[in-house]
């Protein structure tokens, strides 16, 4: 059975025991603080887990896309060195939310394994939750009872905490879970040891496939536990570990998921899959991250150096490093296997063809950045092996290759080890060990209980309609961060709009009991509104006005509908191709990211100012449609933006051609914006474009503060007329005056050089010349340098000039001693570099250097002289 009939079997199972199957959630996680991917198949229902909201329907099932950096197994230096884990992965599951429970998770678990997928019963292993006596916790008696109608009794094993007992975070939901492991050993194998033994300890060959979470607890910030009123159940099943045992073989790296892609390497870099212990983890390190790469880029995340940006950036570069330092990769070849992966999963995820031209832009150019990169990390570790008096090179310059330029340790170590040198890596350690405890304290945040004031059904947003409403406080919560106290509070209403879809969140008053209480933002966590103050009212329980900054509101709308009109003007002036690939809606200014390949033409520009102007002046009416069924609306034609989780009912916005899947806030008539202006255009990442503009009296500032530099200009050039003429007349000037600084300059060389061909120094068929001279710039020594070779045979030339305050050397020597007399000219500068307090380097025939102790330049000219005699006279 291949990977697709095995993905459709398991959502024909579960279709028959009622499940309605979902599609999976975007890779990448908004609007919750608490994680950036999605890293669990329950990650999309954690709001009906919550009590945010209620389920649709009481039993799903889907295969979500996951990502795991961290944690358990998932220390994402080891993916790829061993056979089953994995950065990106699926995760089959079925869910239950408040309908079945343990019964009848293990009876469907079993039945889909055994009877479906005809895994022998003796090769299964299940684990259930011994209890914690510490924390009062009780042992799963419940889903060892279910499991002893399947499995014999030395088959049911008892987990620990850490491994039988799941919980969302320090709070939350949460409650025991049964593993399901198997045994893919040989007989023999099985025979020698007793595979129960070896459940949990990372044993390649009895693996988990299955794990069944009863989440029948909340878990509150003392510890304590709490029954959910409702009980639900959260499967999760690793498709590439599932594929593995169905297709009978030891890796998950061996499956019909991963062989096209390692075979398309093994072409693009001429070394076969299986002829190396290096170049297979290498092959499959490139294989497992390209996966994660392009499912996290065709969601929207583009590689940064933030948060879930450098995670991708992060995983990108292992690829890239492995490939260069084990496939011999110097040019981009990741980007290459795009198509393959988008031929074998596309069709379960249509986001990856869609995509599939950004994906492959994408990764080029972050392959061609690191790349480089690497090769500056290289010269600068040569750098710091030249200055180094022993073999063995300070931890805390490794750590700064590593935490400036990306340069990872494993691969510092193989360069040195190269070399005959090491780096100490206590220091190392000690290094990244601090930057960790800096990332903790600055990421560190205390969050209480809610205190609930009254259990409400989920909070109304009412802000669509109206500015301020009365409210009742439903429950609140004290956040410490950085030594600061704030409060969350949720509504039981509320006007106020959470920061989400790019629009940031509004601000406003609490007013009631004689006082105002400042709501300094609002947030969406996991679907609810969080409004964020300084001070708790004095009497939460009471009836207060929540009122939202009307002039903040109206600012911001106009930036959201003006991005709106921006995007369709975009795909008419641009092209269809054109993609949403982020937004900020600001009530100062707006931003928008979008796919295209080429810089946007100053006259484009021009014709996209002039498109959202003319929709403006004409006062276009705002139509909007809630709870329309999403299919319907994007049968419409309404745009929706891949990476954006949607619900079954959306909300659409249109303004004349312009129809958008949209939660913003916007205005009623496109007249309100006022003006339109684009103040800059410019390149965020391979095929991403971003254009920052400004609306309605920021629009009329920008252009004023245009008008005063332009009048400021004017006045510097002293002219009335047309400063374009004059700056024009400005610029020819200066050609001309370069043009004779040049000629000048060339003067001055041919000068020197024929000074210092009257001081040639012969010692046997080896012309020397070493001299301090006067120079504006280092490229005038080296003009010099080979100016001079090219007339004086077997040339030896040591020069030195101090140039603007600093100190520059040069060293020449004929390309035919650099062989066996030992004479190099990288070797010589490094020796002398250190009589100017610098460094340097480059080829046996040529090397330069440059210090910031210009009084030693003599005595580097000197020592260099005695170093070339030495090696002649040897």
């Amino acid at each position: 059975m291949n990977s697709k009939q095995l993905r459709s079997a398991f959502f024909d199972f579960f279709i028959k025991k009622n499940h309605v199957i979902v599609p999976s959630s975007p890779i990448v996680v908004k609007n919750d603080p608490t994680l950036m991917f999605t890293n669990a198949g329950m990650n999309q229902f954690k709001d009906i887990f919550l009590g945010n909201i209620n389920p649709e329907h009481p039993r799903v099932a889907n295969s979500q896309k996951c990502l795991r950096v961290s944690g358990k197994h998932n220390d994402l230096e080891e993916v790829g060195h061993d056979t089953y884990h994995h950065t990106m992965f699926e995760m089959l599951g079925n869910w239950s939310f408040g309908d079945y429970f343990k019964e009848e998770a293990v009876k469907w678990s079993y039945e889909f394994l055994v009877k479906e997928l005809q895994i022998s019963p003796d090769r299964l292993y299940a684990t259930v939750f011994e209890g914690y006596s510490p924390e009062n916790m009780e042992a799963d008696t419940e889903a060892e009872s279910c499991w002893e109608k399947y499995l014999p009794g030395d088959r049911i094993l008892k987990g620990s905490r850490k491994d039988n007992f799941w919980e969302m975070g320090d709070t939350g939901p949460c409650g025991p879970c049964s593993e399901i492991h198997i045994d893919i050993r040989s007989d023999l194998d099985r025979k020698k040891e007793d595979g129960a033994t070896l459940v949990n300890q990372d044993h390649p060959g009895v693996i988990e496939i299955w794990n069944l979470v009863f989440i029948q607890y909340n878990r509150k910030s003392d510890g304590s536990l709490e029954k959910l009123p409702h009980r639900h159940v959260d499967t999760g099943m690793g498709f590439e570990r599932l594929c593995m045992v169905i297709q009978n073989k030891q890796s998950n790296y061996d499956t019909d998921l991963f062989q096209p892609l390692i075979s398309r390497i093994a072409v693009l870099t001429g070394i076969p899959y299986g002829t190396g212990q290096k170049s297979d983890i290498a092959m499959r390190v490139v294989a497992d991250h390209l996966r994660t790469l392009a499912f996290s880029i065709a969601d929207g995340q583009i590689p940064s150096n933030n948060k879930a940006g450098y995670v991708i950036r992060r995983i990108l570069r292992r690829a890239v490093r492995y490939g260069y330092s084990f496939l011999g990769q110097t040019e981009p070849f990741i980007c290459k296997i795009v198509p393959v992966l988008t031929e074998l999963m596309g069709e379960a995820y249509p986001e990856l063809p869609a995509q599939q031209k950004l994906i492959e832009k994408v990764i080029e150019e972050e392959e061609n950045t690191f790349l480089r990169t690497l090769d500056t990390g290289i010269k600068l570790l040569n750098r710091i092996v030249d200055k180094s008096k022993t073999r063995q090179i300070d931890g805390k310059s490794a750590f700064e290759l590593y935490d400036t330029y990306g340069f990872p340790p494993d691969l510092t170590e193989l360069i040195l080890r190269e070399k005959g040198y090491t780096f100490n890596h206590e220091e190392f350690e000690k290094e990244m060990e601090k930057q960790k405890s800096r990332s903790r304290q600055d990421a560190k945040v205390e969050a209480g209980d809610w205190t609930v004031l009254k259990n409400d059904s989920p909070e109304e947003f009412v802000g669509y309609d109206v500015n301020e409403t009365e409210v009742k406080i439903t429950r609140y919560r004290k956040i410490r961060s950085k030594e600061k106290e704030y409060y969350h509070m949720v509504f039981d209403k509320t006007p106020f709009y959470a920061e989400s879809g790019g629009q940031i969140g509004d601000t406003g008053l609490l007013s009631g009991g004689g006082e105002e209480i400042k709501i300094i933002n609002t947030l969406k966590e996991n679907e609810i509104n969080i409004h964020i103050s300084k001070k708790l009212p004095s009497n939460p329980e009471g009836t207060f006005r929540a009122i939202v900054d009307r002039e903040k509101r109206k600012l911001t709308a106009n930036n959201h509908t003006a991005t709106h009109l921006l995007h369709d003007a975009l795909r008419n002036i641009l092209g269809s191709h054109i993609e949403q690939k982020g937004s900020l809606v600001h009530h100062e200014y707006l931003r928008f990211d979008f796919s295209h390949f080429q810089k946007v033409s100053d006259e484009e520009i021009m014709r996209l100012e002039g498109m959202v102007n003319e929709k403006i002046r004409e006062n276009l009416p705002r139509t909007e449609q809630r709870l329309i069924p999403i299919e319907e609306e994007k049968a419409s034609g309404a745009i929706s933006l891949f990476g954006e989780k949607y619900g079954n009912k959306v909300r659409t916005i249109r303004f004349g051609d312009s129809i958008e899947l949209c939660g913003g806030i916007h205005v009623e008539r496109t007249g309100q914006i006022g003006l339109f202006r684009i103040v800059s255009e410019s390149a965020i990442a391979a095929g991403i474009r971003r254009i920052e503009a400004v609306t309605g009296r920021h629009a009329e500032n920008w252009i004023n503060e245009q008008t005063g530099k332009l009048k400021k200009i004017k006045s510097l050039l002293k002219t009335t007329g047309d400063p374009l003429k004059a700056v024009d007349q400005l610029a020819k000037e200066k050609m001309t005056l370069e043009k004779q600084l040049a000629e000048m300059g060339r003067e001055k060389v041919r000068s020197l050089k024929t000074s210092l061909a009257h001081k040639v120094q012969t010692e046997g068929r080896i012309n020397i010349i070493s001299e301090k001279v006067e120079a504006d710039s280092p490229a005038i020594l080296k003009d010099l340098a080979f100016q001079l070779k090219g007339e004086i045979p077997g040339l030896v030339l040591i020069l030195g000039a101090a140039i603007s305050g600093k100190a520059h050397l040069a060293v020449l020597v004929p390309e035919e001693l650099t062989g066996n007399s030992g004479l190099k000219a990288n070797e010589i500068i490094r020796s002398v570099a250190g009589h100017i307090q610098g460094g340097g380097g480059g080829q046996p025939f040529f090397a330069t250097a440059g210090g910031k102790n210009p009084e030693g330049i003599s005595t580097a000219i000197s020592t260099a002289l005695d170093k070339v005699r030495e090696a002649i006279r040897a």
